[in-house]
């Protein structure tokens, strides 16, 4: 046992010294669990003798023999508690904590009445039969029923947790954290309640509590050990029922529970009760951790009408709940640090595949734009297709003696290179490439612009047939390359459609405003990164998804009008809403995930029309941060000067034919930049009549 009088050293941390107000939103307690999750059900089915028991989260508590629902508002309660414990002591102890009672508690059973129940004079019909909670309603003492809940809790608690010694600890942490706070806010009444439940639980001496508590509360509870010790012991609810009036009848005893003159009215003793039941329950609710399933009558029927909807709603409608399913999203999302060390969560998924079924309408589109743009669509590689196909296909270093005499010694020596008659094979000398292009696809890339002079709904459909293009030279040059889109707003999923997208945005907006209040709006609104073409998909496989992209963004209305027709297969073209980026989470992904390419040479561009919903300034480091990696970004702005603010490589184009250009013309002079940093490649620019290109 514990021992509570001794203080904490002087080393020990508070879990409100360790843990930020970030650290308590609903998404990072939600990751929490994630980790613990194996943990929780493996306990879940333990208890319940059921190997098939699934247990998640949802926006209600539930429990059924097949399904385990939490709460996790619950997980989150117990991080607002000033105890020396570690977030993640708390994130296991708090889900073990919810998920015993939920298999543990069953109060359904019906027996007949035992002869000597306190039955309150009505003229209510008496059943043979009922269950635990109608016998105890019909004693007319709520502070009875208020002490039977807080005794169940803490007898399940002792006796479910057994085999999890440190949870036990980190419960009786959390809950001796708050019980100065509860005795200072409880009256005798409270404070006796408070005792039982922290006796019956094994949390605390007695000795410890009657020096703290009121003096009545302090003999009342001296009287009451007994029947807690035997309420830790029994294994039956009914019997912890009859402890639980027993102990209602002592606190009466000791003047505890309020007198009310035997001519009072029925009105007037069911007030006295109702307020002496709510007076019960100030301590012990302070101090423990409030499961629905056993804080009162009320809140367990409810768990169990949730547990009976889910049944008839079916599984599957009820794993698709869209609130849970968007704050499950959220919370598994990687975060992304910047150079100044905040952070941001980012959602990552595959742009919808329903954007392929506008592929045909978009390959008519970029024939026909690219033709009026005069922008080319076939050898877009141009001068770098044999000077680079040379340098990939280098595998040679000059040496003196070893090995065989080079057929092209002759044409190097004529040429002036160097000296030496003979090649070694040695370290290979072919350089790998990788080329990441992110667009900004909030609504402002479809929308007129907000300054005088020409609009900017052509930015996206510009930034798209510039994406396609580079696509193209990429795929003639065998380079690794990746397109995302980035924007805010509720993110869609890859097989999404206008309808279903719609409807999940709906439902999850409704939910989560209803179950997370004000924090709903960051929920809902995520900072998104939708793969178009990553780096390890062919571009053929690609191909029509980005045609889809580019003609929902030459011709909006249109596409529009298609998914109003039909929701049901159109692709979800209300993604691209109206909220302003976080620019620099994404460049610092986009990065991170060119980086694991193992590249030599990593070029990303950045297109965006506007400013970045976080600070330039995090957004200049963090374009300096990937460059000092090695890489070479370039950021081109769409009638706005923020790029040259940011990005030390910048182009601001105002016609979408220079934006095309713009990406096509700064991968090709990084690409040539990077040949002539390579040495012995810079031959090659001079025979194709290029000046060899020197990067600071």
């Amino acid at each position: 046992m514990r021992q509570w009088a001794v203080m904490r050293a002087r080393e020990q941390t508070f879990l409100t010294e360790m843990i930020g107000p970030e650290d308590r939103a609903i998404e990072a307690v939600v990751s929490r669990y994630q980790r613990v999750a194996p943990a929780v059900t493996r306990l879940a089915r333990s208890l319940s003798g059921n190997q098939n028991l699934r247990v998640r989260l949802g926006s209600e508590a539930s429990a059924s023999e097949e399904e385990i629902v939490c709460d996790p508002r619950i997980f989150q309660a117990a991080y607002l508690r000033n105890a020396p414990v570690t977030p993640d002591e708390v994130a296991l102890a708090s889900a073990l904590h919810e998920v015993m009672h939920l298999v543990s508690t069953n109060l359904d059973e019906k027996r007949p009445l035992p002869e000597d129940w306190p039955i309150a004079t009505d003229d209510r019909p008496l059943d043979l039969e009922v269950d635990l909670l109608t016998a105890l309603e019909r004693t007319d003492r709520p502070v009875a029923e208020v002490i039977f809940f807080s005794l169940e809790d803490a007898r399940q608690e002792r006796q479910g947790l057994t085999g999890y010694p440190g949870a036990r600890s980190v419960l009786a942490d959390l809950y001796m954290s708050s019980l100065g706070h509860a005795i200072a806010k409880s009256g005798p009444l409270s404070q006796f309640v408070l005792g039982c439940f922290l006796l019956t639980g094994g949390y605390v001496e007695r000795e410890v509590l009657e020096r703290r508590f009121d003096a009545r509360a302090a003999v009342a509870l001296d009287d009451a050990t007994g029947h807690c010790h035997e309420a830790a012991d029994s294994d039956d609810p009914w019997t912890v029922a009859r402890l639980a009036l027993e102990l209602e009848e002592i606190a009466r005893r000791h003047g505890l529970v309020t007198r009310v003159e035997e001519s009072a009215t029925r009105t007037q003793h069911k007030a006295a009760a109702e307020h002496d039941a709510k007076q019960a329950t100030e301590g012990v609710d302070t101090v423990r951790m409030l499961s629905p399933i056993v804080h009162d009558s009320q809140s367990y029927q409810d768990t169990r009408r949730s547990a009976e909807d889910a049944v008839q709603r079916g599984p599957a409608d009820v794993a698709s709940e869209e609130s849970t399913e968007q704050l499950l999203r959220v919370s598994q999302a990687p975060e992304v640090f910047l150079p100044n060390g905040q952070g941001g969560r980012l959602v990552v998924a595959p742009i919808p595949k329903a954007f392929a079924g506008f592929s045909s309408e978009g390959h008519e589109a970029i024939a026909a734009t690219a033709r009026a743009w005069d922008l080319a669509q076939r050898r877009v590689s141009g001068e770098l297709f044999p000077l680079f196909a040379a340098n990939q296909r280098r595998g040679l270093r000059s040496g003196y003696d070893q090995g065989d005499v080079s057929p092209h010694a002759a044409l190097f020596i004529g040429a002036g290179l160097y000296q030496r008659l003979y090649e070694r094979r040695a370290a290979r000398t072919r350089r790998r490439y990788a080329v990441s292009l992110l667009v900004d696809a909030s609504a402002s890339m479809l929308s007129p612009g907000r300054s005088p002079g020409p609009g900017t709904s052509w930015a996206m459909s510009a930034a798209m047939l510039g994406a396609w293009t580079m696509a193209q030279l990429c795929d003639e040059l065998q380079i690794d390359f990746e397109v995302a889109l980035f924007n805010r707003g509720f993110a869609a999923r890859v097989d999404d459609t206008e309808e279903t997208y719609r409807k999940a945005r709906s439902a999850a907006t409704a939910g989560l405003r209803r179950s997370q209040g004000a924090a709903a709006d960051r929920l809902i609104s995520t900072v998104n990164h939708y793969l178009v073409k990553p780096f390890d998909r062919r571009w053929r496989d690609a191909e029509p998804a980005l045609a889809g992209l580019f003609f929902a963004a030459a011709e909006p209305t249109r596409a529009a009008t298609l998914a109003r027709r039909s929701p049901d297969t159109a692709p979800p073209v209300s993604l691209f809403e109206k909220a302003s980026n976080v620019d620099e989470l994404n460049v610092i992904h986009a990065a991170e995930r060119m980086g694991r390419m193992g590249a030599d040479v990593r070029i990303l561009l950045v297109l965006a029309d506007g400013m970045t919903r976080g600070s330039v300034q995090a957004l200049a480091d963090s374009v300096a941060s990937v460059e000092a990696g090695g890489a070479t970004v370039i950021g081109i702005g769409i009638g706005d000067h923020t790029v040259d603010l940011a990005y030390s490589r910048h182009r601001v184009v105002d016609r979408p034919d220079q934006l095309a250009r713009a990406m096509i013309d700064g991968t090709r002079l990084a690409l040539r930049r990077s040949l002539g940093l390579s040495g012995m490649d810079t031959w090659w620019l001079r025979a194709s009549g290029y000046e060899e290109e020197r990067v600071a």
